[in-house]
């Protein structure tokens, strides 16, 4: 209960408010009356002065006239007076009473008001440490949402792609609906079912899918509410949420994002306590319990690497679900589910939508149309077209757009060479991906940026493929040496970029002739030099000569590529200067504008957009689902 609608706090200040009231009220009348004492009362009556008396117990009140006749207040305290009465009648004071008309209540106030106010006072105290005393005891109470049935509407008809992962949480809900089904025969359904895959893939989607084809209760806690600072509190959590579990049976428990508990344990310098006592915690309740009790856990990983290896054996996690990036297909199912809450253009395919986002998964393909909405809605239009479509395409995968940012023509001359080198290298290359724009307008945190969208999905990068990648990456900064002789820190990206996939191809690719076919770095802490054993030790996992060739290695494999762009650019420097004057000039660059432009043919006037090329492109793109699915190329 909230304490400022409790009844006691009410009370409290009612009576504070009376009190104070009354105290002012009898200070005010009190300061209008003079003291006198008994004598000067008795001589008053008998010189026949006083006009008006009040007896009490405890007060004497009454008014007189003094020497200049002048009616005052008076009042004085009553002695043991057995005559006063017959005084006050003698001397003909008519108007005399006995009795205090305020009553009782007044006096009692007064006097005991105080201590009530303390007692009131201290009982509020008892009462909040009851509370706060509460309060740290559910501190080992779970803060797990339940959710029925009637709360969840979601069920695998909203969830779109990722058909196989479908199959397999079928039996899960059919487990649910009827155990004894597989009780029968003897099946065990699996205690636990781990759902992993990259962010924004709709793992916890799949999960309020399950429970609402189940029909059943859903337990829905985040891993990270299991630690706190107080050692024991997360085990206690975690007792907490199966036993719920267990007197809500059949139900579903998830857990998301459990990476966040279920961490490798020893892991690093040093330890974690209380998030190892969690695990180990987790791990004996999920041997303890039954699958016959009609409870299963679910949790969710955007990172199953990191996982104990204890959760992830038979007996606790069964079933490990892998949910993949979306393929052409499911990106055009999760397009029409989303685009069902907003208004499109009739001329709008989502099929082109799909193909011109290789890539993404299904919360960026919403956040597009969100966006889409968004600024149709900033324009004014009663419908979502291509233009916004593709506007918030680019904010996607670029950033949003900075117009208002100043930049000087020696600059953005710069920025435009920097741009045409990415793209023209990526022409000249066999395995490169087409190029669909050259923007010169800053966006996100890159003043100028270089699309490329793959024609088709890939699941696969060969050695080639990424060596003409480096090519590319390493271009803009090649353009700059040569064309201005000086260089600038406009490439510190592309250099990244390069020298991780350099690094990449030496040490866990095994693309390297002198470092063999061998895997130089630790995979669960990315650490090429030192390794962690088992007690959290470092330890050296190769000789300091191996370290060297490495180096050599990446070293050799960015001189050969860069050598390689170089030649390019050098090649096709009055191409580039073409391609320069038409962006300064224009400050976007469609890819078949680009085409034009290296054939010589003059630009048209209409402007076509990425996803318009990619409308063009679909009857040269074979529609199978053994494609890859790569992140789209942005080259700033």
């Amino acid at each position: 209960m909230n304490k400022k609608k409790s009844p006691w706090y009410i009370f409290f200040w009612i009576t504070l408010f009376i009190i104070i009231f009354m105290l002012v009220n009898a200070s005010m009348q009190r300061s209008h009356e003079l003291d006198l004492e008994y004598s000067q009362f008795k001589q008053y009556i008998r010189n026949g002065n006083v006009s008006k008396v009040l007896v009490s117990s405890s007060v004497i009140k009454g008014q007189f006239k003094d020497s200049d006749g002048i009616l005052k207040k008076f009042r004085t305290v009553p002695m043991n007076d057995p005559n006063l009465i017959k005084d006050l009648e003698d001397n003909k004071v008519l108007e005399f009473s006995a009795i205090d008309k305020n009553g009782w209540v007044g006096p009692i106030l007064i006097n005991w008001g105080p201590i009530i106010l303390l007692m009131l006072f201290w009982l509020w105290i008892m009462r909040s440490m009851t509370s706060n005393g509460k309060q740290m005891m559910s501190f080992g109470k779970t803060k797990v949402k339940k959710s029925h049935n009637d709360d969840l509407q979601i069920t695998f008809q909203d969830v779109a792609g990722c058909e196989e992962a479908k199959e397999e949480l079928q039996e899960i809900v059919e487990f649910l609906k009827n155990s004894s089904k597989f009780q029968k025969l003897g099946g065990r359904i699996p205690k636990g079912v781990l759902l992993f895959g990259s962010p924004g893939t709709g793992k916890t989607l799949l999960a309020k899918a399950v429970a609402g084809e189940a029909g059943v209760p859903f337990f829905a806690a985040s891993g990270s509410e299991f630690v706190e600072m107080f050692v024991g509190v997360g085990a206690s959590r975690v007792r907490d949420l199966f036993d719920q579990g267990r007197k809500a049976a059949p139900c579903l428990l998830f857990v998301d994002e459990i990476d966040a508990v279920g961490r490798h344990r020893f892991a690093g310098i040093g330890g974690h306590d209380e998030r190892e006592q969690t695990l180990n915690q987790l791990l004996v309740e999920m041997d303890g319990f039954d699958t016959k009790e009609g409870v299963i856990l679910l949790a969710a990983t955007n990172r199953p690497d990191v996982l104990d290896p204890a959760l992830l054996r038979p007996g606790r996690f069964d079933r490990q679900i892998m949910i993949p990036n979306p393929d052409l297909k499911d990106r055009k199912e999760i397009l029409e589910v989303h685009s069902k809450k907003v208004k499109l253009d009739r001329s709008i395919d989502l099929n082109i939508i799909a193909r011109s986002t290789p890539g993404l998964v299904g919360a960026d393909l919403a956040n597009i149309i969100n966006e889409s909405a968004l600024l149709a809605a900033r324009n004014n239009q009663k419908t979502i077209n291509m233009h916004n479509i593709e506007e918030s395409i680019e904010r996607i995968i670029a950033g949003p757009q900075r117009k208002s940012r100043l930049i000087s023509n020696k600059e953005k001359k710069i920025i435009a060479y920097h741009e045409v080198g990415h793209a023209i290298v990526a022409k000249n290359l066999p395995t490169a991906d087409p190029v669909h724009k050259i923007s010169i307008i800053p966006r996100g945190p890159a003043l100028g940026y270089t699309i490329q969208l793959p024609e088709h999905d890939k699941y696969l990068t060969s050695k080639s493929e990424l060596l003409d990648k480096l090519s590319i990456l390493l271009a803009g900064r090649i353009v700059e040496e040569l064309v201005f002789s000086e260089i600038t820190t406009g490439a510190q990206n592309d250099i990244l970029q390069a020298t991780n996939i350099a690094t990449k191809m030496v040490t866990e690719f095994g693309m390297s002739e002198k470092c063999g076919t061998i895997t130089l770095s630790n995979s669960l802490n990315n650490e090429i030099m030192i390794q962690k054993d088992v007690s959290g030790r470092s330890e050296f996992r190769h000789s300091w000569k191996t370290y060297e060739i490495i180096d050599e290695e990446i070293k050799n494999i960015i001189n050969i590529t860069k050598e390689k762009s170089k030649s390019i650019i050098t090649t096709n420097m009055d191409i580039i200067k073409r391609i320069v004057g038409h962006l300064l000039e224009k400050e976007n660059l469609t890819g078949e504008e680009l085409d034009n432009i290296i054939a010589g043919n003059t630009l048209s006037n209409l402007k076509i957009s990425m996803v318009s090329e990619a409308r063009t492109k679909q009857s040269k793109v074979n529609n199978k689902n053994d494609l890859i699915i790569m992140n789209n190329n942005v080259i700033g």
